[in-house]
């Protein structure tokens, strides 16, 4: 047998060397190329088991298990078991899981990298499951499976499985049913559970009314002597109540021992309910305490308050329907901090789009506090004279003497000189009187003296700012001024007050033998042709 020829051996050698270049250089790039700025370390691979993710893991095995595939739940252990023996761990675990585990399946983070704020890094904290022998954390590891990283349950976790499943017990409603009712199965639930649901559901209708009913005819009696409302109607609310008893029963009965998807679903139903139930318990509340509050203002004659509270109305419902829809959604599994800098971003935009609302709500705001005028108050804004009949967050509405209604902006009526004639405290009697260039001296004097002691013996004339004064010579009369401050802020009143002193000025003129100037005539007007220059 002869060697191999020196071609032979030049032809293997040259292979042998650019294998073995090509193995140094795949190394070296692997070594320089940083962590977690690969395409496969950014975006993994999609796992055949759904194990890219801590909840997929999670879900993957509880639906594997329920559906009697243990085979593909031991999948999800990182376990080196036989393949027998990891199939049974895989059985105890899901019972366990099913049975004791205290958390929710949505809570389980969905992110390729874990959850990012427990502070582990490629180790995630499923729940705890409590024990007769203490609590017991359950954890998820992130390991390599050729190019992929995926999620198991932890080999520590495993260790404590088998202890665990000898301490789970059934149920105890399983020691009472037939044996063919726990074992046949409808979507993945035992026949008897089924059963049981369709009689809870009308059972806890009947004992919610039951419970919404005693709780009004405790509560009545109490809200009576707190809002002085015999209508309890207008006091209470029963469709809120019974929804927030029915959350109630169906929290309590998502920790009665049933499966883990049972209780995550029954306990978010539950929560949902509470949220929507507590709103509009809010929302009813609020309208009673200000059905309440504007009815007391009435009575007492507080007008200037009216407006103030139904703005702190409507502001409390808005935020309390921002408030429970935001919860909604966090309960829905919407990332609240995306949605927040989303409604950021979007109220920027908005309020450079809607500066005059703004305006006009800031402006409602401070006619609010600073009250310039009060719904009711006569008063004149610009060239409008009338009565203000309401005060919203975006403009007021003012009833004209036309008896049209006039809609002024907030933000206008913050900025503008309003006059407000019910802050009044009296109105003012100024009058000239003419009379007649025949009158004489000894009339004059007589005139002025019975005047003055008209005004001071007057009960409702301020006599420390009467004065009757004679004033000028005019060209056909002489002018006598009459000014004083009448005690009253009606205008009503004022005008039969004023009415009363006129005509006793014209007894005074009478009695002293003078009389009122003729109006003086209009002076010509020249008539011409218009010369133009």
């Amino acid at each position: 047998m002869t060697g191999p020829s020196s071609w032979q051996v030049g032809v293997v050698g040259a292979a042998l060397s650019l294998l073995l270049l090509q193995r140094v250089e795949a190394q070296s790039a692997k070594a320089e190329r940083p962590q977690g700025t690969t395409a496969e370390q950014s975006q993994p691979a999609e796992d055949p088991f759904g194990r890219s993710t801590p909840h997929g893991t999670v879900v993957g095995l509880m639906t594997a298990a329920e559906h009697g595939d243990l085979d593909r739940a031991a999948e999800y252990l990182d376990s080196r078991l036989k393949p027998a023996d990891r199939q049974e761990l895989a059985r105890q675990l899901w019972v366990v899981l099913d049975r004791h585990l205290v958390t929710s399946l949505s809570r389980v983070s969905d992110k390729p990298d874990g959850d990012d704020n427990d502070g582990r890094v490629n180790r995630d904290r499923l729940g705890s499951v409590e024990s007769p022998s203490g609590s017991v954390e359950l954890f998820l590891d992130r390991v390599r499976r050729g190019e992929n990283s995926i999620w198991l349950f932890s080999p520590s976790t495993l260790q404590e499985i088998p202890r665990l499943y000898d301490e789970v017990h059934p149920l105890w409603i399983e020691r009472y049913v037939p044996q063919w009712l726990s074992t046949t199965q409808l979507l993945s639930l035992p026949l008897y559970r089924w059963i049981l649901i369709l009689l809870f559901i009308p059972l806890l209708f009947v004992v919610a009314a039951l419970c919404t009913r005693a709780f009004s005819a405790l509560l009545g009696p109490l809200i009576t002597r707190l809002t002085r409302e015999t209508d309890h109607r207008t006091v209470a609310s029963v469709g809120p109540l019974r929804l927030l008893v029915l959350s109630a029963f169906f929290y309590i009965a998502s920790l009665v021992g049933l499966s883990l998807n049972t209780r995550s679903f029954w306990s978010r139903v539950a929560l949902t309910l509470a949220v929507i139930a507590v709103a509009w318990l809010l929302l009813r509340l609020v309208d009673v305490v200000a059905a309440v509050s504007l009815k007391r203002l009435q009575r007492v004659h507080r007008s200037g308050d009216v407006a103030l509270v139904r703005l702190i109305s409507r502001l409390l419902k808005a935020t309390t329907t921002i408030v429970a829809a935001l919860m909604l959604l966090y309960l829905s599994d919407v990332d609240l901090t995306a949605a927040l800098t989303g409604l950021g971003v979007g109220g920027l935009a908005i309020g450079f789009g809607a500066q005059k609302t703004i305006e006009n709500l800031f402006g409602g705001i401070m006619v609010i506090s600073d009250k310039p005028v009060n719904v009711g108050d006569a008063c004149k804004v610009g060239d409008v004279v009338g009565t203000v009949e309401d005060i919203g967050i975006r403009s007021t509405r003012i009833r004209t003497l036309d008896r049209t209604v006039v809609s002024v902006p907030n933000g206008v009526l913050a900025a503008m000189i309003l006059e407000n004639f019910a802050m009044r405290d009296r109105m003012r009697f100024h009058h000239t009187v003419a009379l007649g260039r025949q009158t004489t001296a000894e009339q004059l004097r007589d005139v002025l003296a019975r005047i003055r002691r008209l005004l001071d013996a007057y009960p409702k004339v301020e006599s420390s700012s009467a004065r009757t004064r004679f004033i000028k010579f005019s060209g056909a009369s002489l002018d006598i001024e009459v000014f004083a401050y009448v005690l009253e802020s009606e205008l009503a009143a004022f005008l039969a007050i004023q009415e009363d002193l006129l005509l006793g000025i014209i007894d005074i003129i009478d009695a002293c033998g003078a009389s009122v100037a003729a109006p003086a005539p209009a002076a010509p007007v020249a008539q011409g042709r218009a010369v133009t220059i």
